[in-house]
């Protein structure tokens, strides 16, 4: 693997994964081509450099010509699970009753490769409001109030704000990278979030 590549690897992260690696959202799902990376070595490389601050990365799936990786806060993820409302609602889609991330993990995976239809629990695991999440499937992804990192179909202040929020973690991270900084200092210091 060559400086490029590892470079374009860490700004891939950045641009679609930055809220969930500066500590404010539990997970981003990341689609990418598989002839751009060495998945395997970037994950490795990830897990190494990240390791004890509770983060973590999972392939979700793969086909032919990409793949969908899964970064995701381990303590946030956590305690999304731990909802009752989430483990009902989890259950009542095929996931056993248990709060065991690497079980729900691998039962996402496997719905992911077998369902003929996304999964739409997935917002469950993206941290998307549970309301919105529910209002998709009832409404079959239409009749939405407004479209940003999730269709919206409750509270679309909350939704501004956290859009915004989403924005400025991005473009700090990538900010960061611009200015020649590495991804694993940037995440060291996700207060300095506020400061562009």
């Amino acid at each position: 693997m060559g400086k490029k590549e590892y470079m374009d690897f860490q700004k891939k992260l950045a641009f679609h994964s930055a809220p969930a690696l500066l500590g404010v959202k539990s997970a981003n799902l990341i689609s990418l081509k598989n002839s751009e990376f060495d998945l395997d070595s970037h994950i490795k490389i990830f897990r190494a450099r990240v390791k004890g601050t509770g983060l973590n990365i999972k392939l979700l799936c793969s086909c032919e010509n990409s793949s969908l990786i899964l970064l995701y806060n381990e303590k946030l993820l956590s305690e999304s699970l731990k909802r009752p409302y989430v483990k009902k609602f989890l259950v009542s889609c095929g996931y056993n009753d248990n709060e065991n991330i690497d079980t729900h993990l691998e039962t996402l995976s496997s719905r992911i490769s077998c369902s003929p239809e996304f999964p739409h629990e997935i917002g469950i695991f993206l941290d998307y409001p549970f309301e919105d999440i529910i209002g998709f499937i009832r409404n079959k992804g239409r009749n939405f109030k407004m479209c940003g990192y999730w269709k919206v179909y409750s509270d679309t202040e909350y939704a501004n704000r956290t859009f915004t929020y989403y924005d400025k973690c991005r473009e700090f991270l990538c900010y960061k990278l611009n200015c020649g900084c590495d991804i694993y200092q940037a995440i060291k210091n996700p207060q300095e979030v506020f400061s562009i």
